[in-house]
C-alpha cells in the first residue's frame, strides 16, 4: 500500500490528499520520502520559527522529555513559570493562560468576553480564528461556518473599515476579535490606522480588544507582537504556532482588568503549560532574542519584496517582516505552488489568487538567493502555462 492510499483509506476526509510525504527536516530545508530535497518557505505554516531540527529545540525537548514530560495543571513546574514570566515580559501583559493550540487560545479569548457580561462580540469578515465550533463561529468565511451551523450566538461579522465598526460597537458588545494581519485570507494588511481607530473606539465603549496573534506572533511579523508596530495596549492576545517552533502550545495574554476576568474554575486544559511544550517554547522564543532574529525578519522580508516586486504574475505585495503575501494577476496560485515544488520550493496558496510566504526567521543570504532563483522560476512556468 502506498502512502498516498494508506491516507486516502486511514484518514478521515477533513483534508485533502497531501502532495508529499515528508519525512525529515533540517534548517530551512526538508526531504520527502523519494529523497528529493525542497527550500521550505511555508514553515509549517509560521510554525517552525527555528527551522527543521535546530539544535537548541532538540535539546531542550530532549533535555525535558527526560526530566519531567506531564504532570497536569494540579501542579506547577519550573519550565511553566519561566514562560509566563518570558511571554508576560515580550508582551507587555499581567497574566497568561497556558493551552495546546491557536484554536484553544481562542476559545479562551471567547470565555474572557463572555466574563464582560455583555452578549455580542464582533468579529471581521474573511477573518480566520480556528476549527472548533467557538474559533469557527468568530471566522468570518460563510463557506468554512455553514456545514456546522447553527454556532455560538451573539456573533456579528463586519467589514474591515473603521466607519462599519464605528456602526456595530455599543454598550452591548462584550469585545472586538481581530488579527492585525489576515493571513488564511491571503495574508491581507487591515486599513491603515484601523488598529489605532479600534483602540479608541473599543476604549471608548468599554469594550475588549482582543488581538489574534497566531499567525503574527513570536517575532514573525519583526517585532515579538504585531499590535506593538501601532502603538496600542490590547485587551488580550491569543498566541500560538511560531511559539512553540513545531511543539504544540498556546496561550491567551491578558493585560490590565482583563486579565482578572477569569476565576478559579472557570476554565483548564489538562495539558497546556505542560513542562516539554514549555521548554521547548522557552528555548524558541530564548533563540530568537539570542540570535536576533526579530530583526533578521525586518530585514530579510524586505530583501524579498524588493527582489519579487515586478516578476511575472506579481500584482502586489502585503504583509510584514516574514509574512508576506503574493497577490497575483491571474488565478493560478496553484499552478505556482506545483510548479514552486517541481523545483523544490514549498510555498502556499490559500486562496486562488494569492502566495503565502512564511519562511524560518532563521534564513540567511543563501536560502534567500535559493528562494528567489526558484520562485522567479515557478513564476514564469505558471505564467506561460495555458
Amino acid at each position: 500500500m502506498t502512502w498516498q492510499e494508506q491516507y486516502s483509506t486511514r484518514m478521515m476526509k477533513s483534508a485533502a490528499l497531501p502532495s508529499l510525504e515528508l519525512v525529515r527536516g533540517e534548517g530551512c530545508y526538508v526531504w520527502d520520502s523519494d529523497g528529493n530535497k525542497y527550500l521550505d518557505f511555508l514553515a509549517g505554516i509560521a510554525v517552525n520559527s527555528l527551522g527543521h531540527a535546530h539544535p537548541v529545540l532538540v535539546d531542550a525537548v530532549s533535555r525535558q522529555v527526560a526530566t519531567l514530560a506531564h504532570v497536569s495543571n494540579y501542579f506547577a513546574t519550573p519550565p511553566q513559570l519561566q514562560l509566563a514570566e518570558r511571554l508576560l515580559r515580550l508582551s507587555g501583559g499581567d497574566r497568561v493562560f497556558l493551552c495546546n493550540s491557536g484554536a484553544e487560545a481562542i476559545e479562551a479569548a471567547i470565555k474572557l468576553a463572555r466574563r464582560t457580561g455583555r452578549p455580542k462580540i464582533l468579529s471581521l469578515m474573511n477573518s480566520f480564528h480556528g476549527r472548533t465550533m467557538g474559533s469557527l463561529s468568530l471566522t468570518g468565511k460563510p463557506q468554512l461556518r455553514e456545514s456546522f451551523e447553527p454556532l455560538l450566538p451573539n456573533i456579528e461579522h463586519i467589514n474591515s473599515t473603521i466607519d462599519d465598526l464605528e456602526r456595530h460597537i455599543g454598550p452591548d458588545v462584550a469585545a472586538l476579535v481581530i488579527e492585525p494581519i489576515k493571513g488564511e485570507a491571503g495574508v491581507i494588511d487591515l486599513p491603515e490606522g484601523y488598529l489605532a481607530a479600534a483602540r479608541e473606539l473599543t476604549s471608548r465603549h468599554g469594550v475588549l480588544l482582543i488581538i489574534d496573534e497566531i499567525q503574527t506572533g513570536a517575532g514573525r511579523t519583526g517585532s515579538w507582537f504585531a499590535f506593538q508596530q501601532h502603538g496600542i495596549v490590547p485587551d488580550a492576545i491569543a498566541v500560538a504556532k511560531g511559539i512553540g517552533g513545531g511543539v504544540p502550545i498556546g496561550a491567551l495574554i491578558a493585560f490590565g482588568p482583563a486579565a482578572e476576568l477569569l476565576t478559579a474554575g472557570q476554565h483548564g486544559s489538562t495539558f497546556g503549560g505542560n513542562p516539554l511544550a514549555s521548554a521547548a517554547a522557552n528555548a524558541v522564543l530564548g533563540e530568537i532574542e539570542r540570535a536576533g532574529l526579530l530583526q533578521n525578519a525586518t530585514t530579510r522580508g524586505a530583501e524579498i519584496r524588493a527582489a519579487i516586486a515586478g516578476l511575472p504574475l506579481v500584482a502586489e505585495l502585503r504583509g510584514r517582516g516574514l509574512l508576506i503575501g503574493v497577490g497575483l494577476q491571474k488565478p493560478v496560485a496553484s499552478a505556482v505552488v506545483a510548479a514552486a515544488a517541481a523545483v523544490g520550493l514549498i510555498v502556499n496558496a490559500p486562496n486562488d489568487s494569492s502566495i503565502r510566504i512564511a519562511p524560518p526567521l532563521t534564513i540567511g543570504d543563501a536560502e534567500v538567493a535559493e528562494f528567489i532563483q526558484k520562485f522567479t522560476t515557478a513564476l514564469t512556468a505558471a505564467s506561460e502555462a495555458k
